[in-house]
């Protein structure tokens, strides 16, 4: 894509001739690569020229689909098997002319509609927010004039002009690269380091340089840090690697969530259960000699019992009072239906610039000849300590300090960098040794400088001495090696040393050991200088370059960009709780190596060429191994997350970057940092964290499964309710017996019986040892075959007890009395049953009985509903009942509790037989 001239077709020239592919734009001179785009840069396009590449490429904006219609998205929400089978038993309803059930139900389906619709009509934003990011102004050189345009404007062949504190705003080739030309590309190619920049071609074995080797590009989106350039453009638009980004991003699929899945398999399952049912009630009543009409009513009153409707419903409001509490634990989460998904989460696929890390260069350690330094806390409000290495070693040199506070351009205000983050560590570090930058600055101003440059590796400075006038001091910069060739002594504890062929061996080891360690190395030296021979008449520093040899190298000074202090406890947890993290970045493999050491990453670092050297069954069958991938690209990270979820992973990214955007994307669930991230992130991602603390990913893994154990408890509890309604029903047909409950008592019993108890299970707090267990197995049923038989036990108790009490109190009371009794008993079965539903294994009678204050109530508001639909003549006409006196009350919840009692019996027989089954695996 931008490896290559855009402005024709592959193999051919402008006029359409044939001719040999060009090598890739990093390898061609600056000349070749403007004859390729028919320019010359001293001149620029020609208004003309600018008119017809606009109509050929299109501006320089990524492409759009259009908006889904809201009313697409509405009627989205109807698409679910659940809601197919309610609105065939609505139709059902009416067409043998009861329009009370119809009406009720479709009620309860807008209902769930309207709140589905709200909560994720905020979605699907992406690619307006990659678009946003090209606003800007941009200088361009046309018709041999500098102009102001907008950066949709640009087209190949362009020639921008860029300064500190401009962002790129299209991919291109360096024509000119100055004053030690430094871009920060951490957005697209994940690096914490910005990336020093040269004009000259790059002569390299092969053409597959990654983006953060391409020295002499510049791409879109990123920002100019140091130096000005003068950008050649050939590629706008969606051919630029921002725009491969968006095309990933566009064509991933996020596809449903575990629990989703879930959900529709036992929708599908409940809609064979109630066809089957309903077959046979109909067939019975019509072999009994009911009517049509009559058979046709029982029929929909079994559908309807059948179906839990308020699955819909719960589930959505249970996962939105789960997203109001995530939120208020710095975790926001804009699609309902992916909260559950971090509890499925096995697999945690994190960058490392300001995710893992702080994203603040930091100097972490300083070395001398026969001295060192560790330097505590990180930051740019400069707290933290410079400690001895040596318990008895002095305190850092002040004029090694001054020197690398005065060779440098950046600043900080307020605790915010303003310029280079490696210098701005040199900065933070003068102050922790106890100088104050400005004072400094001030009292050696500088005369004349000579800019860093990518070639020479080296910055330096030169100053007025305050206290000698008859001295300048050379304030140098830059690589060790290079540093260390221009030294020819060495600052001691003592003073100053030859640097002779041992010193210059021991100098060498430590700069080894600070890059073992993952840390950039920087060398700080000086140099005295007599003002007589290095100022001319007029005053003006001549040739500074010329005092660039015999050095007195100062320091080595190894910078990091640090852990965050509370990611190594995090990814302790994740282990804990069966949780892999794997750092997937686009810095270098030995810092990354380094850092994932430090944060207890344990596992193979592989970078993005021995990902390339792969195939996708190989990527996979090594995945599980790698902890660490280096040095990718973002068609890497899409590759690892899709290498995690062939193995049955359930696969979480997180990221801030733009080349996150498509991996974020194509994870189960995307979480995007919400301080640092880009727009880009935070829209393709499921997940944003408004701290930016990978900590809180944590405490959204709890949250997520708790409110994935809160689901499976409202799915056990109110399927045992459709269940047992199905077995009475059903049973009472097989008997003879009267059929106990109407289509109105059925959805009565499923929303308002079962309704606010499940409500309440849905913020139940976070079990014991949530966090202590490996994640559930993403495939499993939320109805397994051993939870399948528990809720067959209490459907057998609410057959049995219910239709004990029709019978019982019909002959004692009538049936009108009998029927009412059975309706009641069955809606206290349920008040009794959302207890054991709270409590899979072991007691429910435990010291967490009332931990859920919101569940008692909703308890006590089902009892006293049932009392006025009972009692009240007004609902009486409304659900078909009578009122019942004190002793037909007692009778009632007398039989309600023994589903309490039998449970309770079953649970300590099985712990007696040690046949309870693993609570970690099941809850």
């Amino acid at each position: 894509m931008s490896s290559d001239p855009p402005m024709t077709d592959p193999g051919s020239g402008l006029d359409g001739s044939p001719e040999p592919t060009p090598a890739p734009v990093h390898r061609q001179t600056t000349a070749e690569v403007a004859g390729a785009l028919g320019v010359d840069p001293a001149l620029g396009l020609s208004t003309a020229e600018v008119h017809e590449r606009a109509e050929r490429y299109g501006p320089n904006a990524l492409a759009q689909e259009p908006p889904r219609p809201a009313w697409k998205r509405f009627v989205d929400q109807f698409r679910s098997m659940i809601v197919y089978i309610l609105a065939g038993a609505a139709v059902l309803s009416a067409a043998v002319g009861d329009l009370k059930d119809p009406v009720i139900i479709a009620l309860v389906l807008v209902l769930n509609a309207v709140l589905g619709f709200v909560q994720e009509g905020r979605a699907e934003g992406a690619m307006a927010a990659l678009e946003q990011m090209l606003v800007t102004r941009v200088r361009v050189r046309r018709d041999g004039t500098t102009q102001e345009v907008d950066a949709e404007q640009l087209v190949p062949g362009d020639v921008v002009l860029l300064e500190a504190g401009d962002r790129v705003p299209a991919d291109g080739r360096l024509l000119v690269a100055v004053g030690g030309l430094a871009i920060d590309e951490a957005a697209l190619t994940g690096e914490s380091v910005p990336s020093d920049k040269t004009s000259e071609p790059l002569d390299v074995d092969g053409d597959d340089l990654t983006l953060g080797d391409r020295h002499n590009q510049a791409f879109m989106n990123t920002t100019v840090v140091r130096g000005r350039a003068e950008l050649l453009v050939t590629d706008t638009g969606m051919a630029t690697e921002m725009g491969r980004v968006a095309g990933m991003l566009a064509a991933a699929d996020p596809g449903p969530t575990p629990l989703q899945r879930q959900l529709d398999v036992l929708g599908k399952r409940l809609a064979g259960i109630a066809v089957v049912a309903v077959t046979v009630v109909f067939a019975l009543q019509m072999i009994q000699g009911a009517t049509f009409a009559d058979a046709a009513v029982t029929a929909v009153a079994l559908a309807v019992a059948a179906i839990p409707e308020g699955l819909p419903a719960v589930v959505t409001v249970t996962l939105a009072v789960g997203v109001r509490q995530m939120a208020m634990r710095r975790a926001i989460v804009k699609r309902l239906a992916s909260v559950e998904t971090l509890g499925a989460t096995t697999v945690i696929c994190s960058d490392k610039t300001g995710t893992l890390t702080l994203n603040e260069m930091t100097a972490r350690q300083v070395l001398r000849l026969d001295d060192g330094w560790s330097v505590e806390g990180h930051g740019y409000e400069a707290e933290g300590a410079v400690t001895p290495l040596d318990p008895g070693g002095a305190d850092l040199p002040a004029d090694a300090l001054r020197a690398g506070a005065l060779c440098n351009e950046a600043s900080v205000r307020d605790g915010v960098l303003v310029g280079d983050p490696t210098e701005g560590a040199l900065v933070v570090l003068t102050a922790k040794g106890g100088l104050d930058v400005d004072d400094e600055r001030a009292a050696w101003p500088r005369l004349a400088e000579v800019p860093f440059d990518s070639t020479t590796k080296i910055m330096a400075t030169v100053h007025r001495d305050p206290d000698d006038a008859d001295t300048l001091l050379v304030a140098v910069k830059g690589a060790p090696d290079v540093v260390l060739d221009r030294s020819d002594t060495v600052a001691t504890a003592t003073g100053t040393a030859p640097l002779d062929e041992a010193s210059r061996a021991t100098m060498a080891e430590r700069n080894a050991s600070l890059a073992r360690q993952g840390l950039r190395v920087l060398a700080v030296a000086t140099r005295r200088v007599p003002i007589g021979d290095a100022v001319g008449p007029d005053g003006s520093v001549r040739q500074p370059e010329r005092w660039l040899d015999g050095l007195r190298l100062e320091l080595l000074v190894g910078i990091v960009d640090p852990p965050r202090p509370e990611a190594r406890d995090a990814i302790a947890v994740c282990r804990r709780a069966g949780i892999t993290v794997k750092m997937i970045t686009g810095d270098h493999a030995e810092t990354a190596r380094a850092i994932a050491t430090e944060l207890g990453l344990e596992g193979e670092v592989v970078t993005g060429r021995d990902l390339d050297a792969m195939d996708d069954d190989e990527l996979a069958r090594r995945i599980e191994a790698i902890a660490v991938c280096a040095r990718v690209s973002p068609e890497h990270k899409v590759r690892v997350v899709t290498a995690l979820q062939a193995n049955g992973e359930v696969a979480a990214m997180t990221g801030d970057g733009v080349n996150d955007a498509a991996a974020l994307r194509t994870a189960d669930i995307g979480v995007a940092m919400g301080i640092t991230g880009t727009e880009v992130t935070k829209e393709a991602g499921d997940m944003v964290l408004a701290d930016d603390n990978f900590a809180t990913i944590v405490g959204a893994v709890e949250r997520g499964r708790t409110i994935y154990d809160n689901i499976v408890k409202f799915v056990r509890f109110q399927l045992s309710t459709n269940l047992g309604a199905i077995g009475t029903m059903l049973t009472a047909s097989l008997l003879g017996l009267p059929v106990p409950f109407t289509a109105i008592q059925v959805l009565y019993v499923n929303l308002i019986a079962d309704g606010p108890p499940a409500l309440t299970l849905g913020v139940d707090p976070p079990g014991p040892g949530v966090m202590d267990r490996p994640p559930r197995p993403a495939g499993d049923a939320i109805l397994s075959l051993r939870r399948g038989g528990r809720l067959g036990f209490f459907a057998v108790i609410m057959v049995v007890g219910t239709l004990g009490v029709l019978v019982g109190a019909r002959d004692a009371w009538g049936e009108e009395v009998g029927l009412t009794m059975a309706f009641t008993t069955f809606v206290l079965f349920q008040a009794v049953n959302v207890i054991n539903a709270r409590t899979e294994h072991g007691s429910a009678l435990n010291r967490y009985l009332f931990a859920n204050g919101k569940l008692w109530l909703a308890i006590g508001g089902v009892v006293a509903l049932q009392v006025a639909a009972v009692q009240l003549p007004a609902l009486q006409g409304v659900f078909d009942t009578t009122s019942l006196d004190l002793t037909q009350w007692a009778v009632c919840v007398g039989v309600a509790l023994t589903i309490l009692i039998a449970e309770e019996l079953r649970k300590a027989g099985a712990a007696l037989l040690g046949i309870g089954g693993d609570p970690g695996a099941e809850r």
